[in-house]
């Protein structure tokens, strides 16, 4: 049986690599390296090109490696297709500046080697990731921010609700740590819940931590919240548009490292 651990409640209750690159490496490492480069100066002899010593093909290959192993797709923020009217016009007059995220906390399509099915969200605790699994061994993965290690959820958890701009509540820990805060802090670019709410659920039970944007992007890649998962509003847009209610959500706790991009040479 999955074991959860939670600490103190805190959020209310409102590219794919280039397949050269895998194909070069292997020749690269393999025991039968030579007979790859001869297949490779024959057939630039077969299409006409010209014939090129063995020594220039090993020198060409290594000087390679390194470029193709940092090819990967970034996917653009959400188009307006993805937002509704309310979405392009409350992020029109946010209040906040839009953060200079680092490269490698952008949204992007990469490799998943784990068993998780299709449809399900992991996050990564310790690699501020989260990762949206896809069909045939690929994920999104979005950069977060995520709860400092005292107020931080983990285990295995469901999507129980999903929202738009949702209110926020702050909780009574939340008030007597961080308040006064008002009762319910209505929807908006102000809002620290931002533009979706995706609410995590033990059976029928509300954990009360979430997954959710943020009116602070500058934080994304940090241990800085107070125990839910932050993302750019762009990002949980995106997400909210592709989980469904009751699709499994997997927190990893801090230690336990998802190991997604061992075997990828991309690091951002």
């Amino acid at each position: 049986m999955e074991t959860v651990r939670r600490f103190s409640a805190v959020c209310g209750d409102g590219t794919r690599p280039v397949e050269h690159a895998h194909v070069f490496r292997t020749a690269f490492f393999s025991a039968r390296f030579g007979q790859h480069l001869v297949g490779l100066g024959a057939l630039l002899s077969a299409i006409g090109g010209p014939v090129v010593p063995k020594s220039l093909i090993v020198l060409f290959v290594m000087a390679m490696l390194p470029l193709a192993g940092c090819m990967q797709t970034t996917l653009a923020p959400s188009t307006d297709a993805s937002m509704t009217p309310r979405d392009r016009q409350l992020l029109a007059h946010t209040p906040y500046a839009q953060a200079n995220v680092p490269e490698q906390y952008l949204r992007h399509i990469v490799d998943y080697p784990r068993k998780e099915q299709p449809g399900t969200i992991l996050v990564d605790t310790d690699a501020r990731y989260l990762y949206f699994v896809l069909p045939e061994g690929k994920a999104i993965r979005y950069g977060v921010a995520v709860g400092e290690e005292a107020m931080a959820f983990s285990g295995v958890a469901r999507v129980g609700r999903l929202a738009e701009w949702p209110d926020w509540v702050p909780t009574a820990e939340i008030q007597a740590r961080l308040g006064p805060y008002p009762a319910r802090v209505a929807g908006g670019p102000a809002n620290p819940l931002g533009a979706r709410g995706i609410y995590l659920y033990l059976g029928n039970k509300d954990t009360l931590y979430r997954i959710h944007g943020t009116n602070q992007p500058e934080y994304i890649g940090q241990a800085i919240s107070s125990g839910c998962i932050r993302m750019r509003n762009e990002d949980v847009i995106d997400l909210f548009d592709r989980v469904k209610l009751n699709a499994t959500v997997v927190v990893l706790p801090p230690g336990q490292n998802a190991r997604v991009d061992a075997g990828s040479s991309w690091r951002g």
